[in-house]
């Protein structure tokens, strides 16, 4: 296979990436300067996102389908961009939760675990582009770390959070549930980054 083609994948992995810190920066500039009455609006935007990201994804799949030879195992590419993907999903769910549950007002617990999101999306955009060169890269075993560490970060957020929540919204329970689902998706978006960074590891200790 030539090198242009090697290319094609890795270079796909990084612009989805891409996409999903695009969405998370929306999703964080939404939030910041928040309208409700705006909201259906940001969804159109975010979903217009997703909807690139996804049809990258259909490339590479096109592209894999019809590959006789591929640079790494053709089942670590699909989950590969799999994961990648789910990230962005994830961060398009927060926003639709905000919206389906007529949220007022942003709590101020939801903008700091968004900012620790926010981090891991850019970290696992540096993954990837180790990725393409993963036998003589220095920074992808410390980007890994920093990944987890984030989504252990994240973790320990929610757990706060839902305390809080239940602290301050006790005579409020609508609040409770609306707000524990945005918290849930918050979380899995850490999580679908760290699914991204165990399975680049995964990818590189089976080429290793």
């Amino acid at each position: 296979m030539s090198k242009k083609q090697d290319t094609f994948y890795y270079d796909n992995f990084i612009s989805c990436a891409e996409e999903a810190c695009r969405a998370a920066d929306l999703l964080k500039t939404t939030l910041e300067d928040f309208h409700p009455e705006q909201i259906a609006g940001k969804l159109q935007e975010i979903h217009a996102i997703e909807h690139q990201a996804d049809d990258k994804k259909h490339m590479l799949t096109d592209r894999l389908a019809k590959a006789f030879i591929t640079p790494i195992d053709r089942e670590d590419i699909l989950t590969l961009s799999q994961n990648i993907d789910e990230i962005t999903d994830k961060i398009e769910e927060v926003l639709i939760r905000i919206y389906i549950n007529h949220i007022q007002t942003i709590r101020p617990e939801a903008l700091k675990t968004l900012d620790v999101v926010i981090r891991c999306c850019n970290e696992t955009c540096n993954l990837l582009r180790e990725l393409a060169d993963f036998r003589h890269s220095k920074a992808l075993k410390e980007i890994v770390i920093r990944i987890n560490t984030l989504e252990e970060e994240a973790d320990q957020m929610f757990i706060n959070n839902m305390y809080r929540l239940h602290d301050e919204c006790k005579d409020h329970p609508q609040q409770i549930i609306a707000w524990r689902e945005i918290y849930e998706y918050l979380e899995r978006c850490a999580d679908a980054c760290e699914h991204t960074a165990d399975t680049v590891s995964s990818i590189v200790m089976k080429n290793s």
